[in-house]
C-alpha cells in the first residue's frame, strides 16, 4: 500500500525547511532506518531516516527546494511491484524520522492527527517507533506499547523511551499529554492582521530572511512580549581567575588525549554551574499549574553564526571538570558553525550564558531564553580603578546583567545567585573542588 512522506519537524521551532538533497532515488528500495535525505532547519543540516520499508515511489519535493512545511507530502512509498502515484495520497502518511518535538509545543498538523492512544500503532498492530526508539527500549526491556509517543503523529522518539525509563511513575507519564496546548490553539481567534510595512525611499538592498532569522525574531518577539523581564547587574574582579587560568594553561598537555587550554568563559561557564546548583530556584522554568526546578545543571551557551546564534548545552556541567568543559565547549562551537549539531545538543538546557568580552562589550542586557528563566550576560574584563582598604587601586574587573523572568525569581534570590557567582569569581580555587 502507498503512503505519503510527509516533512518532519526536526527540531521544536521548525516550522518549514529547506529539503537540501535526496540519498534515495525514485525506484529505490528503502529500509527503515535508512537514511533517505537531508534537511536544512532554522538551526543544522541533519539527516532524515526512513520509518518504514519499502520503495521510494515518487519524489513530490525536488532537491534544493526552500520553504517546505512542516508536514507537508514530500514523497511518496510504494510496495515492491506497486505503481507509483503522480500525487499525494489521501489519508495515510508516514513522517519521516526525526528529531523529538516537546510536547508543550507541537505543529498544528502533527497535533490534529495525534492518536490519543497510549502508542502509536498501524493497523497491522506494530509500534510507530523510530529505529532509534526501539533499539534503546529493546536494550532497556521496555514494551513500546506502554510508551506515549510524542514526535508526528504519536510516533515514539528517543526522548520517549528515556523518559519511560527515568521517570517511570504513571501519573507523571499520563498528564504529560495533557499539558500540550492543543486546544488552546485551536481555539484562539485569528490573529490581528499585520500592519502594512512603511514604504522605504532610501537605496537598499533587501536581505530574505532565512529560517533561523525567522525563529530568532519570532522567539525573542515571544519572550520580550510575554515574560516580565527585570535585570540585576553586578562588577566582579577578575584578577585571581586570570592568575588560576594561566597557571592551568602553563601546566597543561598541549598534545594527546589530557591537552586542553582553558578560555575565561570555560571558568565561567563551571562558576555558573556551581552557583546554579547552590540555588535551584534559579535553575527552572515557568508553566501554569508549577514553577519546574531541573534535576541536572545544563547551560547553554550562545554561539555567534553568519546569519544568527545557536545555544549548544554544557550538560551536567557542575559534574564536570575544567578541562572536560573546555574541550566540551570548543567540540560544540565548532560543530555549530558547521551546523553539525545534533538536535538533542542544543535543544533544552535550563540556564543561558551569553559572552560577549570578547567584542570588547562593557555590558548589556540579554534576553531570556524561553522556557528558562534565567540568561547571564557577560562583559568584558577591563583595568579599571577600585577602593581597596580605603586606598584607590587598579584591578581587572568586568560587568556581569543577569536577565530574569520575575514569575519564577524575585529579585531577593537574583541577588543571592549573582553574590555567589562573584564569589566563585573572585575565589576561582573553589571551582577546583
Amino acid at each position: 500500500m502507498a503512503t505519503n512522506i510527509l516533512m518532519p519537524a526536526l527540531s521544536p521551532t521548525m516550522t518549514e525547511g529547506t529539503l537540501a538533497r535526496w540519498l534515495k532515488k525514485e525506484g529505490e528500495p528503502v529500509k527503515a532506518g535508512d537514511v533517505i535525505a537531508e534537511i536544512e532547519t532554522d538551526k543544522a543540516t541533519m539527516e532524515v531516516e526512513a520509518v518504514d520499508e519499502g520503495v521510494l515511489g515518487k519524489i513530490l519535493v525536488p532537491a534544493g527546494t526552500e520553504g517546505v512545511k512542516v508536514n507537508e507530502v514530500i514523497a511518496v512509498l510504494v510496495a515492491p511491484g506497486e505503481a507509483a502515484p503522480e500525487a499525494p495520497l489521501p489519508g495515510a502518511a508516514l513522517p519521516a524520522a526525526g528529531a523529538p518535538l516537546p510536547l508543550a509545543a507541537p505543529p498544528p498538523a502533527a497535533a490534529a492527527v495525534a492518536p490519543a492512544a497510549t502508542a502509536a500503532t498501524k493497523g497491522n498492530g506494530r509500534v510507530f517507533a523510530s529505529p532509534l526508539a526501539r533499539r534503546m527500549a529493546q536494550q532497556a526491556g521496555l514494551d513500546l506499547t506502554t510508551v506515549t509517543g510524542s514526535g508526528p503523529q504519536g510516533r515514539i522518539v528517543k526522548a520517549d523511551v528515556e523518559a519511560a525509563m527515568n521517570r517511570p511513575a504513571a501519573p507523571a507519564q499520563a498528564k504529560a499529554p495533557a499539558a500540550a496546548p492543543v486546544t488552546v490553539a485551536a481555539a484562539a481567534p485569528p490573529p490581528a492582521p499585520k500592519p502594512a510595512s512603511a514604504a522605504i525611499a532610501a537605496p537598499h538592498e533587501a536581505v530574505p530572511h532565512s529560517s533561523m532569522r525567522r525563529v530568532i525574531a519570532r522567539r525573542l518577539s515571544e519572550s520580550k512580549a510575554s515574560i516580565p523581564h527585570f535585570y540585576v547587574a553586578m562588577d566582579i574582579e577578575l584578577d585571581a581567575l586570570l592568575k588560576l587560568r594561566a597557571e592551568l594553561n602553563a601546566q597543561a598537555p598541549k598534545e594527546g588525549p589530557g591537552a586542553f587550554r582553558l578560555s575565561v568563559n570555560d571558568l565561567i561557564i563551571k562558576a555558573c554551574a556551581v552557583a546554579l546548583r547552590r540555588h535551584p530556584g534559579v535553575n527552572a522554568s515557568w508553566t501554569e499549574e508549577a514553577i519546574l526546578r531541573f534535576t541536572d545543571v545544563d547551560i547553554s551557551v550562545a554561539v555567534a553564526l553568519p546569519d544568527g546564534l545557536i545555544t549548544p548545552i554544557i550538560r551536567r556541567a557542575d559534574q564536570k571538570g575544567l578541562a572536560t568543559i573546555s574541550n566540551e565547549m570548543k567540540d560544540l562551537a565548532a560543530r555549530a558553525k558547521a551546523g553539525k549539531l545534533k538536535p538533542e545538543e542544543f535543544q533544552g538546557g535550563g540556564f543561558s550564558l551569553s559572552n560577549m568580552g570578547m567584542y570588547g562589550v562593557s555590558h548589556f542586557a540579554a534576553i531570556i531564553n524561553p522556557p528558562q528563566a534565567g540568561i547571564l550576560a557577560v562583559g568584558a574584563g577591563e583595568q579599571r580603578p577600585v577602593v581597596k582598604n580605603g586606598a584607590l587601586a587598579i584591578a581587572t574587573v568586568m560587568t556581569c546583567q543577569l536577565s530574569v523572568d520575575h514569575r519564577v525569581i524575585d529579585g531577593a534570590l537574583a541577588a543571592e545567585f549573582m553574590q555567589t557567582l562573584k564569589g566563585l569569581i573572585e575565589n576561582p580555587l573553589s571551582l577546583m573542588l
